[in-house]
Parts: structure tokens; sequence; C-alpha cells
């Protein structure tokens, strides 16, 4: 699990770092919020924890790319299901702007 070397962050205001361990490695990571360093530091360490377990792989270097892969997918899945969400929003708003127009359009005929 991504930690804060044994100890609490490192926390080094003059250059908003953190000390993380990710797969027991200690990286020196700047970002303004370090809750959210450790956060991201975590879930990078589950991952390729995972992917260790799955593969059976030792080399850092090819578990750190397989979890990126992982991540990507992980990403690109969401992001489909974003802009497809995002797509039939904009086709109902449009349904119901054009229904809209229709009722205000025999409104006006009507009065």
């Amino acid at each position: 699990m991504a930690s804060a070397t044994k100890q609490q962050p490192i926390r080094d205001a003059a250059n908003n770092s953190v000390r993380v361990e990710i797969f027991d490695q200690a990286y020196n990571l700047r970002g303004s919020d370090a809750e959210y360093i450790l956060k991201l530091a975590d879930y990078v360490d589950s991952k390729m924890r995972a992917v260790a377990e799955q593969t059976h792989t030792v080399d850092t270097a090819r578990l750190a790319v397989l979890a990126a892969l992982n991540i990507a997918d992980e990403f690109h899945l969401l992001k489909r299901n974003y802009d497809t969400g995002a797509l039939q929003y904009i086709k109902r708003a449009q349904q119901l702007s054009e229904a809209l127009d229709e009722v205000l359009h025999d409104k006006r005929k009507v009065g």
C-alpha cells in the first residue's frame, strides 16, 4: 500500500512535496494537495500489486507499464461512458427544447 514511508507523510512546504512509497519505492512528489497525492500514490500502488499477483512478474518496469495500461483502460471506459451519457443528455435536451418551441409556437397561433 502506498504510504508516506513508514511515518506520517513528509511534507516540504517550500516546494509542495510529499514523500510516498509505491511498490516499495520511495518518491518525492510535488503538488498542492498532499492528501490527494497520497490517494493517487495508493491507487497506483494497489494497481501494481494487483498486476504483480495476476502475472507473477517481478520486473518493476514491466509491472509499472502493465498497471499504467490497466489505469488507461479504466480511464477510457469511464470516458466513453461519460461521453455517451453526455451525448444522450444533449439529444434529450434538444428534444425537450423542440417540444417546448412547438408548444410556445402553438400558443402564439391560438392567442
